[in-house]
C-alpha cells in the first residue's frame, strides 16, 4: 500500500521498493480494495522480504532512508543495515489484518492505514505532484 501510494504521489522524483519481514507477502484484496479507492492498482504487486532483495541484486547501502511499518520490520532493518549510514524510521500505521466482522468494517480499517501511511507521507515528504504540474 505504501510504495503505491508513494509512486502515485510523488512519481519518478525516488526509487521506491517494498519490503517485508517474510517472504511472499502477497498484496491482500481489501488493500487492493482500498487502493483502488485513490486510482492506485495494487493488484499484481508484490512485496519482497529484505533477504530477497539482497538476492535479486538490491544493494541496501544504496538506498537513503527505509520507512518501517511495524517494529518487526525496524528491528529487521535496524539488523540488516547496522554497517550502512541510511535512515530509519518507524511509523506507526494500525495494522488492519484481522480487524473488522464485516466487509464494510474491514474496508474502515484499511482505509484508515491507508490514510495514516498518506498522512505521514505528505507530512514527511511534503504535497503530492500532480502529473499536471510536475516538481521544476
Amino acid at each position: 500500500m505504501a510504495e503505491g501510494l508513494m509512486k502515485k504521489f510523488y512519481g519518478q522524483r525516488a526509487y521506491v521498493q517494498s519490503a517485508g519481514v517474510k517472504n511472499d507477502m502477497e498484496v491482500d484484496g481489501f488493500s487492493v480494495a482500498v487502493c483502488r479507492e485513490m486510482e492506485i492498482e495494487l493488484a499484481r504487486h508484490r512485496s519482497r522480504s529484505f533477504e530477497e532483495m539482497q538476492e535479486w541484486g538490491d544493494d541496501l547501502s544504496q538506498f537513503d532512508l527505509i520507512i518501517a511499518l511495524s517494529p518487526a520490520s525496524q528491528r529487521m532493518a535496524l539488523e540488516l543495515t547496522r554497517h550502512f549510514h541510511l535512515e530509519i524510521e518507524y511509523w506507526p500505521i494500525l495494522d488492519p489484518t484481522g480487524l473488522g466482522e464485516t466487509r464494510e468494517a474491514k474496508l474502515a480499517a484499511y482505509r484508515q492505514a491507508r490514510d495514516m501511511i498518506r498522512d505521514r507521507m505528505i507530512a514527511r515528504f511534503g504535497p503530492p505532484i500532480l502529473e499536471d504540474h510536475p516538481a521544476a
